[in-house]
């Protein structure tokens, strides 16, 4: 009774806000387009079970289609040399992130991609930034001002990004949120378009009769809330897709 109920009140809720109303459903893919591709923090302390306070404790499908969908446009940027950005979530000791448990630490595999994707650190196109915030726009400035994720976008001349990864209500909404705010004000030149790949983009499931059980918890009904997110990034300025292919290029 209880699961009819949430699946009809999430059915509700996508009727009122729904994210597709007037644009395209799907991106294709070329050299028309100079794309780069941003992993957000799909790393074993999010994604990989019983790797963390923060990770599934058991499989999770939504998790699982995540990696495997990062792995395949991964796979795609790779063989075309076409730029990656892929932030890892990682955190020091004595420095809590409230409100959330402590979680890939320094130097555990918490902190590292997951094994699917452990490969992309060898990649010559691929730019790899250790971040300890959830706001990666915010975790790619260094200590004289710089930033490494506006120098990656300004030194591939980087006109979209298309971003999967987790948690697509947290991090992956934050990234997204600053980014776009950063592009409006002239910061990311040449970026125009922020595409998020929903099939492409998960988050952690804690249902409310679970959350009541633990002390200080909040509930986080996984569907619900990346819904929630990917609302809120289209809302913000980004285009939502649900399908990713490769085209041809049609310039001569």
């Amino acid at each position: 009774m209880v699961n009819q109920q949430a699946e009809l009140a999430l059915n509700l809720i996508k009727q009122e806000i729904p994210i597709h109303q007037s644009e395209p459903e799907s991106l294709v893919l070329s050299d028309d387009v100079k794309t780069g591709l941003v992993l957000v923090d799909i790393v074993n302390g999010f994604c990989t079970v019983g790797s963390g306070n923060l990770a599934p404790v058991v499989p999770n499908q939504q998790i699982s289609n995540m990696v495997d969908e990062s792995v395949k446009l991964s796979r795609i940027f790779c063989e075309k040399k076409w730029p990656i950005f892929a932030f890892i979530d990682t955190h020091y000791p004595g420095k809590p992130e409230d409100p959330y448990p402590p979680h890939c630490l320094i130097g555990t595999d918490e902190s590292k991609l997951v094994p699917a994707l452990e490969w992309v650190e060898n990649e010559p196109n691929v730019t790899i930034r250790r971040k300890e915030c959830i706001d990666g726009f915010l975790g790619s400035y260094k200590d004289d001002g710089s930033n490494v994720f506006v120098d990656w976008v300004k030194t591939n001349k980087i006109e979209a990004i298309l971003v999967v990864g987790i948690c697509t209500d947290i991090c992956v909404l934050d990234f997204v949120a600053s980014t776009l705010s950063a592009r409006n004000l002239g910061l990311l030149a040449p970026l125009k378009d922020v595409v998020v790949y929903a099939n492409g983009c998960a988050t952690f499931d804690l249902p409310n009769q679970v959350a009541t059980g633990i002390k200080g918890a909040v509930a986080h009904p996984q569907e619900l809330m990346h819904h929630i997110g990917l609302h809120m990034a289209k809302g913000r300025g980004a285009h939502i897709v649900h399908e990713v292919s490769l085209g041809s290029t049609k310039k001569p």
